[in-house]
């Protein structure tokens, strides 16, 4: 198993599939009375580039269930690549705690975090992908259908880095992914390069759509993101014009099968990429999804820090 955990990618699907076992038995431990201390005496430093609820809270209490603790860093407090290099950061960071993750906006911070450091580094999402709620999403398809093999996961909105990783994990093991977004909102080239590999072992497909419509028949899962990411700002009233024909409403939910699940990595703006039915409807998984965040964060730690 690797040193770090900074994308999908960088995972066989074998270590993926053990991930994603491990976090269910850590789940089903926690529900169970609780987890062992196996990280007693660790500590996990978390920098943040960005603000985040999901990120910060699911970490800090991995590391407390797990007997850890955790260090929260304010952007204030290290300026990474600003204030301090990068470099400095990392070889500083290492005496003092067992592990590092970071939420960052340019994935080059994380990558060179983790070249510098000795200890485990984790990417907690960057501009390019967010390998963590990958394998929460993973996580929640897995308790639902039993497996990812052979699912139908269609992504309806922007080809952003939650799509990159999504994509990946699907196409790793074994899931049948398809998106549908408007022209020149696509995910990077040597992404899709990468999937159609990781597709072609597994035995996945990979289909890549503009019409939401014809994306989402015969999907089990619609997944879907805000169409304005954080860094993104200046461009939301065009994407405010673009993206409204990707909305996932109730009307688009029932083109689908019907056992159909949504997902939504969070925070969603209700009446924009998702509608509030929707979003509170049967269908719906976000909360049980974000709740996993914490559980497949577990699993990465123990692999990583015990």
């Amino acid at each position: 198993m690797k040193k770090d955990f900074l994308a999908i990618s960088d995972y066989t699907s074998q270590e993926l599939q053990a991930l994603l076992d491990l976090a269910e038995e850590l789940k089903a431990e926690w529900k169970a009375g609780g987890n062992e201390p196996v990280l007693q005496g660790k500590v996990l430093a978390m920098i943040f580039q960005k603000p985040s609820l999901r990120t910060r809270v699911s970490f800090d209490m991995a590391m407390r269930h797990l007997g850890g603790d955790a260090l929260y860093l304010s952007p204030a407090e290290i300026g990474l690549g600003k204030r301090e290099s990068i470099a400095d950061v990392a070889r500083v960071i290492s005496g003092y705690v067992q592990g590092v993750m970071a939420r960052v906006f340019a994935h080059e911070h994380v990558v060179e975090l983790a070249k510098w450091s000795s200890i485990p580094v984790i990417n907690g999402l960057s501009d390019y992908n967010h390998p963590c709620q990958a394998m929460a999403d993973a996580l929640t398809i897995q308790e639902e259908f039993g497996t990812l093999k052979g699912v139908n996961v269609t992504y309806v909105g922007d080809g952003n880095n939650v799509a990159v990783s999504l994509m990946h994990v699907c196409a790793k093991l074994g899931a049948n992914f398809t998106i549908a977004n408007p022209k020149g909102y696509d995910m990077p080239a040597e992404s899709i390069a990468e999937a159609r590999r990781f597709a072609a072992e597994s035995g996945s497909t990979l289909t890549f759509l503009r019409d939401p419509h014809k994306a989402v028949r015969g999907a089990q899962v619609i997944y879907t993101d805000t169409w304005t990411s954080m860094g993104q700002e200046e461009e939301a009233a065009r994407r405010a014009k673009v993206f409204p024909p990707y909305q996932v409403n109730a009307a688009l939910v029932a083109e689908a099968t019907p056992e159909v699940i949504v997902m939504h990595c969070l925070p969603a703006h209700r009446g924009q990429e998702i509608t509030d039915e929707v979003a509170d409807g049967p269908h719906s998984r976000l909360f049980p999804q974000a709740h996993n965040r914490l559980h497949a964060q577990k699993a990465i730690l123990v692999q990583l820090l015990r």
